[in-house]
């Protein structure tokens, strides 16, 4: 039987396959602390619960436009307006299911056989699958340590070529947790509309930002140029602790939202009735629960990254957004852990994981093969005990 080669050549998510293994571990009694999945350990908010209920109860059950309901399309129009400065009618917001469907929306609307699409890394695993699914082919560029993982025009043109249709790009970052400055996306812009191609940002963590010197500047909102070539993707699965309600959206120059709008009829007919009512009291209702999150994820934030700065061999920049910390474990190379030789990041991360009940993220896949990604979405608690078992780990070096 000859299937698909286009879904042969896709790799599964090695993100979801460690929170599998680790769930096996748990069912068999083993204390696993997971740092693995990006996902917040919060409850979706009251107010949102309440509306899902009310819709519930009220019989919103039924199909609603491909698009999404005309109210939350309004809702997050208004939403880009105040909170972005970018100025979008309803008509060029298309609700999906969630941001990664948005984004898979995105790239199949511009793509054709032969495109490339500029993924600077590191990047999130699924940015390349996606790009290949759609028909393009992905061209990984390397952003520096040095420069805080920030994409600049340098290398933005190593992976140029009379090929590229888009760059895709995201702040703050999954998984360094780096917020891009103004600077460098004015960089990105200007490149983009020199070239005549198409910036996807995804702006999924933009309300988990610490820093107090940064911010969230949406690209869109520099000019009409780089408007006119801009697919923001967004949504409420980060912000609002939402992440199985799957509710994302795109806003984009009108021909390509209704080509999403079109292909999404057919693919999933419409996001579900229920969440889009969810999500728009999310969207529309007191954001106070946001920054309680926030607060909580910056506190997290602080221990994870003071308790690694003082372990021997691995080094980490502070994050400055999102609830990731991007852990080099080069420096661990050559050591070994109970007579076995360290030699990638692959390697430890399965150690960790069988032999301290660490589940943890290995970055090959995000373009990192000497990087660790630790999700802080997960209680102080569990955190000390997690940092506990790396401390001890380390330590067993020899």
């Amino acid at each position: 039987m000859n299937l698909s080669e286009k879904a042969l050549g896709i790799k599964p998510s090695s993100t979801l396959s460690i929170t599998e293994r680790a769930g096996v571990l748990r069912k068999e009694g083993k204390d696993v602390i997971s740092f693995s999945i990006g996902e917040p350990d919060f409850d979706t908010p009251e107010h949102i619960r309440k509306a899902a209920i009310e819709a519930i109860n009220e019989g919103f059950t039924r199909y609603t436009p491909a698009a999404g309901i005309l109210e939350l399309r309004k809702a997050v129009a208004k939403k880009l307006k105040e909170e972005n400065g970018l100025d979008y009618d309803y008509t060029q917001i298309v609700i999906s299911n969630g941001a990664k469907h948005s984004l898979i929306n995105s790239l199949m609307a511009i793509i054709n056989p032969g495109d490339e699409v500029i993924i600077p890394a590191p990047y999130w695993l699924s940015y390349s699958e996606m790009v290949r699914i759609a028909g393009g082919t992905p061209v990984i560029v390397y952003t520096r340590k040095e420069d805080d993982f920030a994409l600049t025009r340098k290398v933005l043109e190593s992976g140029y070529s009379d090929k590229t249709k888009a760059v895709i790009i995201t702040t703050p970052s999954n998984p360094t947790g780096m917020v891009m400055p103004e600077e460098a996306l004015r960089e990105i812009a200007d490149f983009a509309v020199e070239k005549d191609i198409i910036v996807i940002a995804d702006e999924i963590y933009e309300k988990l930002i610490y820093s107090k010197d940064k911010k969230h500047v949406s690209i869109a909102s520099f000019g009409k140029e780089i408007y006119d070539r801009t697919i923001t993707v967004n949504g409420v699965s980060k912000s609002y602790a939402m992440t199985g309600w799957r509710i994302g959206y795109t806003a984009s120059p009108l021909k390509i939202a209704k080509l999403m709008s079109s292909m999404q009829s057919h693919m999933t007919s419409n996001p579900n009735s229920i969440a889009q009512k969810a999500a728009l009291a999310a969207i529309e209702g007191p954001q106070d629960c946001v920054e309680q999150m926030r607060v909580q994820f910056e506190k997290r934030r602080d221990y994870i990254y003071d308790r690694v700065a003082k372990m021997p061999y691995v080094s980490a920049l502070k994050p400055e957004g999102a609830f990731y910390l991007f852990i080099d474990f080069s420096g661990t190379y050559g050591k070994s852990y109970k007579g076995e030789k360290l030699e990638s990041a692959a390697q430890i991360g399965a150690l960790l994981l069988d032999e301290q009940l660490i589940a943890v993220v290995p970055c090959a896949d995000f373009g990192m093969p000497d990087y660790i990604r630790f999700s802080y979405a997960t209680s102080i608690e569990n955190i000390t005990k997690g940092m506990d078992r790396l401390e001890r780990f380390l330590s067993e070096l020899n």
